[in-house]
C-alpha cells in the first residue's frame, strides 16, 4: 500500500467537518498544518473526495487497549515490542491521531500480571517512537489503583516522564463507586473468573482490607507529589457515583470526571465544571456493560464531553456518529472526539479543521450508518 507524503496537497469535494459548521468543500495543506479551509464556491482543486467527509484526526484520553495484546489470554504475556506495534496499528485504522495509552499503575489483586508489565510497556512505547515505528502521537494516560499496596513505588519513577498527559485516580474495590451493589460484583466475577462463592469471600475480605489499609494514604501521597515535584498534569477521577465523590474531585483539584456511573454524579461534575468523560462502547451497545447510566442518557441530558474507546478502538469514531441521536450536531458530536479532549489535555495545535492547526485529518464514508475510515493523516503525512 502506498500513501500521500506530499509537503503540500490540496482536497476538493468534501464534507469538511469544521469545529461548528459542515459545508462540502476543502483544505490545502501545506508542511503539516491546515493552510486553507474553503468552501465549495470558492472553487479549490486538488483531489477529489466525491463527498466523503473529512473530519479531523480522533484524540483517544483513554484506552487500556494495549492491554489486550500485552496480556490476550489469562496469565499469558505477549512480547511488549508485537503487543505495541498491533495496538499503534488498531488504533490509527480506527481514526485515533493522538493516543493517551492508559496504563494501569497497581491492580486489586495482588501478584497481578498489569504490575509486572508495567515499566516494560512504558519502556516499548519509548522504544517504539525513538525507532520511529509509531505511526500515532502516543502519550501516557496513568491509572493509579489507590487500593495498590506499593503504587508510590510503581508510580514515582514515572512521575516525570515527559508524555504524561493525565493522571486519575481510581478505587475498584467492591463496594466503592463502580461496585457499590456488592451483589453486582458477585455475578460479574463468578462469571469473569468462575470464582466460587467462598472464593469471592476470600477476595472481598483481601480487596476491603486493601482498602482501608492504602487509599485514603495514597491519595494523599499522590497529590502531594503533584503539587510539590511535578509539572502540571490534569487530574481525572474515576467513577464518580454520588456527588459526594465529585466534591471530592474538586477538592483535590480534578479536572475530569471519567465514566460517572450515574446521573446525579454527572449532574455534579457538570456543575462542578469537570469535564464527563463517557465510554463509546457504552454508545455504540447503548448501555453500560456494568449496568451502569448509559451515555445516551447523559448525552439528553447535556452532560457528556467526550469519548473514550476504553477497550474498543473502532467505537469511538462510530459512537461519536450516534451522539447525533440525543440533540448534538455533527460538529459537536465529533468535538467530543477531537477538540474537546485536546484542549482538556492542553493541545491547543490539534484536534479541528482550521487554519494554521496540525493536519490530521480523515476521510471517512458511512456505509449503512457506520462511519468507515477510508484514510488517516498526521501532519499532512497519509499514515493509514
Amino acid at each position: 500500500m502506498s500513501f500521500d507524503q506530499r509537503t503540500e496537497f490540496s482536497i476538493r469535494n468534501a464534507r469538511v467537518v469544521t469545529a461548528d459548521q459542515v459545508f462540502t468543500g476543502g483544505i490545502c495543506v501545506h508542511q503539516g498544518e491546515f493552510k486553507d479551509v474553503t468552501s465549495a464556491g470558492h472553487g479549490l482543486s486538488g483531489d477529489d473526495w466525491g463527498g466523503d467527509y473529512l473530519l479531523p484526526g480522533l484524540v483517544e484520553v483513554h484506552t487500556d487497549n494495549v492491554e489486550k495484546h500485552l496480556l490476550p489470554r489469562p496469565k499469558v504475556c505477549w512480547p511488549v515490542p508485537s503487543a505495541i506495534l498491533a495496538h499503534d496499528a488498531q488504533v490509527v485504522s480506527s481514526g485515533i491521531t493522538t493516543v493517551l495509552d492508559a496504563i494501569a499503575v497497581g491492580d486489586l489483586e495482588p501478584d497481578s500480571l498489569r504490575t509486572q508489565t508495567l515499566h516494560a510497556c512504558v519502556k516499548g512505547f519509548d522504544d517504539a517512537r525513538e525507532a520511529g515505528l509509531l505511526r500515532a502521537d502516543h502519550y501516557l494516560h496513568l491509572r493509579l489503583e489507590l487500593a495498590e499496596e506499593k503504587l508510590l513505588p510503581l508510580f514515582t519513577p514515572l512521575a516525570r516522564h515527559p508524555r504524561l498527559k493525565l493522571l486519575s485516580l481510581m478505587d475498584h474495590t467492591p463496594g466503592q463507586r463502580q461496585w457499590m451493589d456488592l451483589a453486582a460484583y458477585r455475578s460479574h466475577v463468578s462469571g469473569r473468573h468462575s470464582w466460587s462463592e467462598q472464593k469471592i469471600d476470600q477476595m472481598l475480605a483481601i480487596f476491603g482490607d486493601r482498602q482501608q489499609r492504602y487509599v485514603n494514604q495514597n491519595r494523599e501521597k499522590v497529590l502531594s507529589l503533584c503539587r510539590e515535584q511535578m509539572p502540571y498534569i490534569p487530574l481525572a477521577t474515576h467513577d464518580d457515583t454520588l456527588p459526594e465523590h465529585v466534591a471530592e474531585g474538586v477538592r483535590d483539584g480534578m479536572s475530569m470526571s471519567e465514566f460517572p456511573t450515574t446521573l446525579v454524579a454527572a449532574q455534579a461534575a457538570h456543575d462542578h465544571g469537570l469535564a464527563i468523560v463517557m465510554g463509546a462502547p457504552n454508545s455504540v451497545r447503548g448501555k453500560s456493560h456494568s449496568g451502569n447510566v448509559a451515555a445516551a442518557e447523559l448525552a439528553q441530558h447535556g452532560l457528556l464531553d467526550i469519548l473514550s474507546s476504553d477497550y474498543v478502538p473502532a467505537s469511538l469514531l462510530h459512537g461519536a456518529f450516534l451522539l447525533q441521536e440525543n440533540n448534538y450536531t455533527l460538529p459537536q458530536a465529533i468535538a467530543t472526539v477531537s477538540r474537546n479532549p485536546a484542549h482538556r489535555i492542553g493541545m491547543t495545535d490539534r484536534g479541528e479543521i482550521a487554519v494554521g492547526l496540525r493536519a490530521d485529518f480523515l476521510r471517512i464514508r458511512l456505509f449503512q450508518g457506520i462511519p468507515v475510515v477510508l484514510g488517516v493523516w498526521k501532519q499532512g503525512r497519509q499514515i493509514a
